[in-house]
This record gives structure tokens, C-alpha cells and sequence, in this order.
């Protein structure tokens, strides 16, 4: 009975704790090194990619990040670079939309692809050979599919790191791999990136958001930058 009610009273104070808000940080992930990336207001802290500023079709809105026009939006890049890191977000996708995150974007090259490999983020239409949402395009796919339909926020977590690399949709595991690696640069070799002497070189490069492809959302940017240690 008293374990019971015991058990009963964790509930109800979990039910009564409120929700974190959106965009921004518990006290436990400021210790553990989190910091925003999108602070929920403005576009502080990014620029399009070679340029100053953020392009109008980017809008910050109830919290959201939002490429609303493709034409006039362009690719996003942080201001802050980063070597090792753990990237979390949240993302929406209009029907058909179409966007990625880059990782260690350089200046160097005309577009961000052309230096920073991109996780994929795309409703596709079971097209053969279509770059599915979390995959590392053109190099590391995966058979499993955990994305939730087009409206409905899906969190995807990123993690690159001198031991490993990977990255998550909803919480499931898409792939493995290790930045650098032998396997990684014979795969680059065989993809459309062999011709850019600079892709996947950047040591330490910017965080990038593709904004020229389709409508789609962002909240709860998040980054813990990691040591070589860890």
C-alpha cells in the first residue's frame, strides 16, 4: 500500500511539473555544456552562407525558425564554428519539403555543400534512390525509417565526435560512423562530393541549414561542443 502510494504521488508531481519551454535550456543541460543555437526571437548568431545577414525568406515567428520562401531564404550558417559536438533539433516539414543540416561548413567553395557533409531532411515520395530524411547524403543511409508525417515536429540528435559519429531521428539509431575514416573518404570518393578537394576537410567549420529547397521549420537548436577527450 505505502509503495503504491508512493508510486502514485511521483505520477501526479510528474503530471503537475510544467513543460520545458521551447528554445530554451534546463539547469542540468547549462552544467553539462548545452547552449542555444536559436534563441527563439531572432536570427542572432547565423548568417547566409558568404554573405552578412539573413535573407527575408527566413522567419522567426511563435518561436519557430522558418524558411517560408526558398527563393529569398538561402543556406543559414552559424556564426560559431565547431570541431567535435553533439547537435540537437527540432524540425517540420511542409508535404514535399526539403532542407539539411550541414555539418563544418567552411567559406571556402560557392555553396555550403561544398565543404560540409549534409544529414538529409526530406518528405520524398518512395522515388528509387531518393536521399531519405536523416541519411548522410550520398554517403551513409539507413533501412529504417522513424520520421513522423509532414506537419508534426520530429526531433533529430547529431552527434560528431572523435570516437564515433551518428545521427537519430525520434530517438532511433540510423546509422554509425567514424568522421575521417577510411571507410568515410572511399565513400566520398564514389559520391558527387570527389570533385570538391575541400568536402568533409573543414576541422572546425560552421553549422549549417539549408534554406533553398522547400518550407520547413526549426525550433530548440541545441549544441554541446565536445573535447577530444570525451
Amino acid at each position: 500500500m505505502i509503495v503504491q502510494l508512493a508510486a502514485l504521488l511521483v505520477l501526479c508531481s510528474a503530471a503537475a511539473a510544467p513543460a520545458q519551454a521551447d528554445n530554451t535550456l534546463t539547469l542540468a543541460e547549462s552544467q553539462a555544456g548545452w547552449k542555444l543555437l536559436f534563441d527563439g526571437k531572432t536570427t542572432k548568431g547565423w548568417h547566409n552562407f558568404r554573405a552578412k545577414g539573413v535573407g527575408p525568406g527566413w522567419v522567426v515567428e511563435n518561436g519557430v525558425l522558418t524558411s517560408v520562401n526558398p527563393d529569398t531564404a538561402g543556406d543559414i550558417v552559424t556564426d560559431e564554428k565547431f570541431e567535435w559536438f553533439e547537435l540537437v533539433l527540432d524540425y517540420r516539414l511542409t508535404r514535399g519539403g526539403n532542407s539539411g543540416i550541414l555539418i563544418r561548413v567552411s567559406d571556402r567553395g560557392e555553396r555550403t555543400w561544398h565543404s560540409g557533409p549534409e544529414i538529409q531532411i526530406y518528405d520524398d515520395h518512395g522515388e528509387p534512390g531518393a536521399q531519405k530524411t536523416g541519411f548522410l547524403y550520398q554517403l551513409y543511409s539507413s533501412p529504417v525509417d522513424s520520421t513522423k508525417p509532414p506537419g508534426q515536429w520530429n526531433r533529430m540528435r547529431i552527434l560528431v565526435s572523435p570516437q564515433k559519429c551518428l545521427t537519430e531521428i525520434n530517438g532511433v539509431k540510423y546509422y554509425e560512423y567514424r568522421y575521417g575514416s577510411y571507410d568515410f573518404w572511399q565513400r566520398v570518393k564514389k559520391s558527387k562530393f570527389s570533385e570538391y578537394r575541400n568536402f568533409g576537410r573543414t576541422r572546425r567549420g560552421s553549422i549549417g541549414i539549408q534554406g533553398d529547397h522547400g518550407v520547413v521549420s526549426f525550433k530548440n537548436i541545441k549544441i554541446r561542443p565536445i573535447g577530444r577527450e570525451d
